[in-house]
């Protein structure tokens, strides 16, 4: 309530300002329209993201471009639940990291009518279960007693989990298994130490993910679709923004990209880079696609 109360305090100040000062300007300097688009890019944009390694890479990578434009970019990290309900009460402005129909389906259904939507910025993207090349099986219903029945997750609440405990449900051959939650970072930790000594392990996995690009692994066929479909990461803002700043809105309309360009983002974040850096890195390196989002800013 403090904050909100300070924010208030500080729109009425701001408001009295712009009065004033359109009061002591001249008829011509009110008339001209001159700054306008100077006045957009001069807002603070607040991007939420949860922390995948995915969203890591695509959320800094639009930060980048935003900042480049001219805005003040803050970027912050939430629960899934908690980064819906910023964008859907207009406490942030927007976020690239929406995964639909499957994942983000419980807060798509509480918050989507309170959001704007943008569209996929990515698509192809798809959840499962994950396993090593090496291992000797190809589908969930192949499932016996590898890894000691024990699937390694992330984040609890996240889609993936849910959808693992679905499937948990859905096969009676894993009537006995686990769902172990961690985090995404725990996860790959345990994927890269079982690779590393050819141990089996059974993981929660999404495309787009830096581990694809690193190791060689596969998908478990899964027969009774608990995982559902192929998704997209779509973008999604608060009501107002396009109104609010019409240039940031266009930029997030027009982001799109593939999921080779994530993973080069999330490989090199994964081999020690800063995310900030590997984002500047990708965008210096990748113009073209970049002044396709920025195409038509004033």
């Amino acid at each position: 309530m403090l904050k909100r109360y300070w924010k208030r305090l500080g729109l009425v100040a701001g408001l009295s300002l712009a009065l004033f000062a359109a009061g002591c300007g001249s008829d011509d300097e009110a008339d001209s329209g001159e700054g306008s688009s100077d006045e957009g890019k001069s807002k603070e944009i607040e991007l939420v993201y949860v922390e995948w390694d995915s969203e890591i890479a695509s959320t800094h990578v639009i930060g980048k471009v935003l900042e480049d434009q001219g805005f003040n970019v803050k970027l912050t990290p939430l629960d899934n639940a908690v980064m819906w309900e910023a964008v859907a009460n207009g406490e942030a402005d927007g976020m690239v990291a929406a995964w639909l129909p499957g994942t983000h389906k419980s807060q798509y259904e509480q918050y989507g009518d309170k959001v704007v939507e943008l569209g996929p910025n990515l698509e192809g993207a798809k959840i499962g279960l994950v396993v090593p090349e090496y291992m000797d099986v190809n589908s969930i219903e192949d499932l016996d007693k590898q890894a000691g029945q024990t699937i390694t997750g992330i984040e609890p609440g996240a889609g993936v989990v849910a959808a693992s405990e679905k499937a948990v449900e859905d096969y009676e051959n894993l009537s006995d298994w686990t769902v172990q939650t961690s985090s995404s970072g725990a996860m790959a930790t345990e994927l890269g130490s079982a690779i590393e000594n050819e141990e089996e392990i059974i993981v929660t996995g999404w495309t787009p993910h830096w581990k694809f690009a690193k190791y060689d692994l596969k998908y478990l066929e899964d027969p009774k679709g608990s995982f559902g479909e192929a998704e997209t990461i779509e973008t999604m803002v608060r009501e107002g923004l396009e109104e609010d700043m019409p240039n940031a809105y266009k930029i997030l309309d027009q982001f799109h990209w593939t999921t080779e360009d994530m993973e080069a983002v999330m490989l090199e974040i994964s081999d020690g880079a800063e995310p900030t850096e590997a984002a500047a890195n990708w965008v210096k390196e990748n113009e073209d696609k970049v002044k396709e989002w920025t195409k038509g800013i004033e």
